[in-house]
């Protein structure tokens, strides 16, 4: 065990939570369960969870973002802009493939990812946000699959 750890008298969670966590750790492999927070350490489980979840709408947004940047000022497409898309897609392959559990949450997300996506393209390319189509016009299978660029083209 690491000096981090111990199995007497937890730490409290508001009061150090890296300890905390360290001896919560620490109780569960050496099967104390005795010592383990239980609430707080279920809050914990559920939200490492939500944090996958996150981790898909923040890369959906993205992706959706520099779709419509493409689509909506093709003069001004960059390579950068085909390289965000296709990291975004990468990732979110990943994340998917690691929590097969929520490969339906990108269709579930992207109406709220879209209306993301809408009003930063508007801050960012300065385009009236009613310009955008009022609802997503990507299906999601069009969003997430690594050939899809609106119009056809790439950079």
């Amino acid at each position: 065990m690491n000096k981090h750890t111990r199995l007497e008298k937890p730490r409290a969670y508001e009061a150090d939570y890296y300890g905390w966590t360290m001896d919560q750790a620490a109780a569960v492999r050496a099967g104390r369960f005795d010592l383990v927070d239980r609430e707080n350490l279920a809050e914990e489980i559920e939200s490492l969870g939500k944090s996958e979840k996150r981790e898909i709408e923040s890369r959906l947004v993205l992706v959706l973002l520099h779709l419509l940047k493409w689509q909506f000022q093709p003069e001004k497409r960059k390579g950068g802009w085909e390289a965000s898309i296709r990291v975004q897609r990468d990732r979110l392959a990943k994340i998917m493939r690691e929590n097969p559990s929520l490969k339906n949450y990108p269709a579930e997300e992207m109406p709220h990812a879209y209306m993301e996506a809408r009003l930063a393209a508007e801050r960012e390319t300065g385009i009236a946000y009613e310009a955008f189509p009022e609802a997503c016009p990507y299906s999601v299978a069009q969003v997430l699959d690594e050939s899809f660029f609106p119009d056809g083209a790439k950079a």
